[in-house]
């Protein structure tokens, strides 16, 4: 009795563990759920800003706003493309990294375009702006490379395989086509002209030197004992029928 009660307490201590555990996992998936809803829209929130000040706003404060926009959407195209090749293609895995380089160099300056988008010094700031115009424009460039890079080589997979597919396809329809040159290089004589009818031969005309064969007419009973056509249980045979052959390949 004592053992069964033991392993009853053992049992509905491990079914309170899983249970806790499972809370906290589905709790975390959650939190990151909303985490992430809440950081695309205010990245969502930041870019239609930045776009309004770059449309609105002039002199250097638009072009901040606009160098800004302009880092974001390269750096953030070219880390979905990254993200999504790699599932597929280990290989991008070191492009993802030199990504992750220089996306610390990307950060540090949107935070530098940000901070300075408050400076009220203007002529200083209109200064700087060819330095960090030069800047925006090497990392977009980089990041570009590995984007076009990653793109060209997922497409360059998707033609060989289309490429190897379609070689494939051209075999098989060969094989399929084989009767074309099979029936003209062995010579195939013609299908004999299949024997008429059995209403139909009583009625033809006698040949030259033939006579006519005597019909017999026949009674009610012979009628419905006489076969059909076509016996029961059997299809009809037509002389366009030929018989199947074995599928060939070469």
């Amino acid at each position: 009795m004592e053992a069964v009660i033991t392993v009853v307490a053992l049992l509905f201590v491990l079914a309170l563990v899983l249970g806790v555990y499972a809370t906290v996992k589905a709790v975390g998936a959650a939190k990151r759920g909303v985490d992430r809803g809440i950081t695309q829209a205010r990245r969502t929130v930041e870019d239609h800003t930045l776009r309004a000040r770059s449309l609105v706003q002039t002199g250097p404060a638009s072009e901040l706003a606009q160098l800004r926009l302009t880092l974001r959407t390269s750096m953030r195209a070219t880390q979905d493309a990254l993200q999504a090749g790699v599932a597929e293609d280990a290989s991008l895995k070191e492009s993802l990294a030199l990504f992750e380089r220089l996306s610390a160099h990307g950060f540090e300056l949107d935070g530098e375009l940000r901070r300075l988008e408050s400076d009220p010094d203007r002529a200083t700031l209109g200064e700087r702006l060819p330095a960090l115009r030069e800047r925006t424009e090497r990392i977009t460039r980089s990041a570009e490379a590995l984007r076009w890079a990653a793109r060209d080589r997922a497409r360059r997979f998707a033609d060989d395989d289309l490429d190897s597919l379609s070689a494939q396809i051209d075999v098989e329809a060969g094989a399929l086509r084989h009767w074309t040159e099979s029936g003209t290089e062995t010579g195939a004589e013609p299908a004999a002209a299949p024997p008429p009818w059995p209403e139909t031969q009583a009625a033809d005309a006698p040949a030259a030197g033939q006579t006519r064969p005597r019909t017999v007419r026949r009674g009610p009973a012979e009628e419905a004992s006489r076969p059909a056509i076509t016996p029961p249980g059997q299809s009809p045979v037509y002389p366009w029928q030929k018989k199947a052959r074995p599928e060939s390949t070469t």
